[in-house]
């Protein structure tokens, strides 16, 4: 349970002497971004009737970070800044969560913080279906979480970041939240999230699949392109889910259990001609149910990925955002240079950084007690 901020100002909060450079701000913190494969099972409409199947979800943190500094601000103010989105401040009482900001205020008010401002910095295209804003708000609860409780440990602080995040999230979404994208940021690395129906204890078991010591045997081989179009994630989550719900695509999404589980497997035995399929079936069963997951550049990367005998696989939920791929090593070249023809007629689509994070949620400076 969290400890409740002291009062409505950042001068409350505080209390202490910083002995820091203001313009580093009062607090900081980063989370990695991931790709994944097998989301939307996260999301508690499909785990729990599934739940005969053991879902799971996998994704890679990537050492793409947003970080979150906090300043003090106007009495009973709240302002957020974010490359990507316009400014916006108000009075926490006042803040609207449904603002494209929203959910960063949300997190400020639920720790009753006012008189601060929020300044969130990604190296991640904004909406590039990377979690972003679900990373952002861990980093945001991971800060708030710090200066409640300067001793928490660092594994009290991950999971209680990403559970808090998830909740306030889930709880101000329009439509449907998973938590792997919480997770990932939280806690890095390269994981399988197996989702529990059971509604005491936590709600998924962690599984690591590569060690840091096999990062590079990953890095080789990955590829991740942007296509320059920010995505809607819920608009394909709401179609998926209430398909779901009406009894359609049942079968389908049975069948992506077992891709994700046997990719997984594969992926461990460091199998990659059995791993390809996988990803390509996962992906052709979500393209078949929703067309638009992938805008045309995505689909010209999707095709040229298959005829070099490559996985690949768009991020999230699709619509816009990122597509990433796996390949043999000595055909890492070939795909790199046919992506990057493809993304040249879209001057806002480029190829991102494939390094693994292996260390999710941290501080950039430790708050400190007067």
């Amino acid at each position: 349970m969290r400890k409740q901020i002291v009062g409505n100002s950042i001068e409350k909060i505080m209390n202490v002497s910083l002995n820091t450079n203001p313009e580093h701000g009062i607090i900081e913190m980063t989370a990695p971004c991931r790709i994944d494969m097998g989301g939307t099972l996260d999301m508690a409409a499909f785990y729990y009737s599934l739940g005969r199947l053991q879902p799971v979800t996998f994704n890679i943190a990537l050492a793409l970070r947003t970080r979150v500094r906090l300043y003090p601000y106007k009495k009973g103010y709240v302002k957020v800044s974010s490359k990507g989105f316009d400014t916006a401040e108000f009075v926490l009482e006042d803040a609207p969560f449904d603002h494209p900001l929203g959910l960063m205020f949300a997190v400020a008010a639920y720790f009753d913080a006012d008189g601060i401002l929020i300044d969130i910095e990604s190296a991640s295209p904004p909406r590039s279906a990377l979690g972003g804003s679900s990373v952002a708000a861990v980093a945001l609860c991971g800060a708030f979480l710090k200066l409640t409780d300067p001793g928490i440990s660092d594994d009290a602080l991950r999971k209680q970041a990403a559970m808090t995040a998830f909740y306030i999230e889930s709880s101000i979404a329009s439509g449907p939240c998973g938590i792997q994208d919480h997770l990932a940021a939280a806690y890095g690395g390269v994981n399988a999230w197996y989702w529990k129906k059971h509604h005491t204890g936590p709600l998924y078991n962690k599984a690591e699949i590569i060690g840091a010591q096999g990062y590079k045997h990953i890095e080789d081989r990955l590829l991740i392109a942007y296509c320059g179009e920010p995505h809607e994630s819920m608009n394909v989550n709401s179609t998926w889910v209430r398909q779901f719900l009406n009894g359609v695509n049942r079968k389908d999404w049975i069948e992506i259990v077992s891709c994700t589980h046997a990719f997984i497997k594969a992926l461990s035995d460091e199998d990659y001609q059995k791993l390809y399929p996988l990803m390509n079936r996962e992906t052709e069963i979500r393209r078949q149910m929703t067309p638009h997951v992938l805008d045309d550049i995505g689909v010209k990367l999707v095709d040229m990925a298959n005829e070099i005998n490559c996985g690949v696989r768009f991020t999230g939920a699709g619509g816009g955002g990122c597509v990433w791929a796996l390949c043999e090593k000595e055909n890492r070249p070939q795909l790199t240079s046919g992506w990057q023809q493809i993304l040249k007629s879209r001057n806002s689509a480029f190829l991102l950084d494939t390094k693994i994070d292996p260390e999710g949620l941290i501080g950039k400076k430790d708050f400190q007690t007067g």
